[in-house]
């Protein structure tokens, strides 16, 4: 017992440290974005042999060719993203979990698609033993949204497809936001604003996520 009570507490000042550090540092403002990465055990969300790992200033192998997002780019999207505790979202790439943990700190409801078994099962087990309640997770192809429950407020992608994915935007409702990264060699963050059934893009940094995958491959 007194071993995981030190341990938490380490990890609670890595996690104060990386807000201080990588999230407040670098721009970003949003105290609800900020209170969410204070409170979410990132290590949690992280293979156990790589998790003296998890608080530092980069994305971290999670299997299957998967990754953890850096956590500044996980703060940068949740908060361009301007979640709402009224809002819907529709995160796809579920991966380590971490993503939608945050969201669910910001938002009323997330659901969330992953395409690997694996990485669905280990990230519902985590979101459980967590009691994040308000995640609601799914096994399929996340390239074709999640139609059964759109329309969505929010929708964040945390794969890179080669270009945005129009059932996507035909699920986001009016008035909703929409950021991914988009692009094969080169990727740029891209968010797309909705407003009378019209399309604005915006685009941001440079970044680099590993590919989406599903349908979506075939017409990349």
């Amino acid at each position: 017992m007194f071993g995981r009570t030190s341990d938490e507490e380490k990890y609670t000042r890595l996690r104060r440290k990386m807000v201080e550090k990588q999230i407040v540092a670098r721009g970003i403002h949003d105290r609800a974005v900020i209170k969410a990465m204070l409170e979410i055990p990132r290590h949690e969300f992280v293979p156990a042999k790589m998790r003296h790992l998890s608080y530092t200033d980069s994305p971290l192998p999670i299997g299957y060719d998967q990754t953890i997002s850096q956590p500044y780019i996980v703060a940068l999207m949740s908060q361009e993203l301007q979640v709402r505790p009224q809002h819907r979202v529709l995160e796809i790439g579920t991966g380590s979990g971490y993503q939608a943990a945050i969201l669910s700190r910001l938002a009323g409801e997330v659901h969330t698609v992953e395409i690997v078994p694996e990485l669905y099962q280990r990230s519902s087990a985590v979101f459980l033993a967590l009691e994040l309640d308000n995640i609601f997770s799914h096994l399929g192809d996340g390239s074709i949204g999640l139609k059964q429950h759109a329309p969505f407020d929010r929708i964040i992608v945390t794969a890179a497809p080669g270009i945005v994915p129009d059932r996507l935007i035909e699920q986001l409702a009016d008035d909703g936001r929409l950021i991914l990264p988009v692009g094969t060699f080169e990727q740029k963050l891209v968010t797309i604003i909705k407003h009378d059934g019209v399309t604005e893009q915006i685009d941001g940094p440079k970044v680099r996520f590993v590919p989406m995958t599903g349908i979506i491959e075939k017409i990349n």
